[in-house]
């Protein structure tokens, strides 16, 4: 019997292309979020469903093999997309695999689902034989999401910097996560 006090269920399942739309969902509520707080740095102030190249994106995500989303009753409340590795970070010198998105719903904040998700990135990395996982993220502001990642086991690695024509540069940081 369940009680007030259980969490709910979060399913796992590898996405598809026909997950693309769900993808964008999660990066529009993200960045609403985000911009109701006054934290524009990470991904600025336009959702990703109206910007031609982020919907591109995520049908790349969601077409190449590396989606997995979260799942609250049936509704994807969480995205993973793992892949090679972002050309704007330095390699790595040994075989990894690579958070290149991590998204989740706010509406859930407190179940887990990122961490649960990274935990999935872990797996997959360790079934392909690889002992290295890097993700990188946005390090501006208070650098909130770094300290995320690290309670997540991962260890800031490289700083690095996005150059945007037109727009302030964009501080990130790349953590790597050994797998023993």
């Amino acid at each position: 019997m369940s009680t007030m006090t259980d969490k709910p269920t979060i399913a796992l399942r590898p996405g598809g292309p026909a997950d693309a739309p769900a993808v964008l969902r999660l990066l529009d509520d993200a960045t609403t979020w985000l911009v109701a707080r006054g934290r524009t740095g990470q991904w600025g102030t336009e959702l990703a469903s109206t910007n031609p190249r982020r919907v591109a994106q995520a049908d790349e995500y969601a077409a190449g093999g590396g989606l997995w989303l979260a799942e609250l009753d049936g509704r994807p409340v969480g995205a993973l997309v793992v892949g090679p590795a972002m050309a704007y970070v330095p390699p790595a010198s040994e075989p990894e695999l690579y958070v290149n998105l991590l998204v989740s719903d706010r509406a859930h904040a407190g179940l887990g689902i990122g961490a649960r998700l990274l935990a999935q990135a872990a797996e997959l990395a360790r079934e392909r034989g690889v002992g290295l996982l890097r993700v990188d993220c946005y390090a501006g502001d208070d650098r909130a999401l770094v300290r995320f990642y690290e309670r997540c086991g991962f260890t800031a690695t490289d700083p690095f910097t996005v150059e945007r024509p037109g727009h302030e540069p964009w501080p990130g940081q790349v953590l790597a996560r050994r797998l023993d």
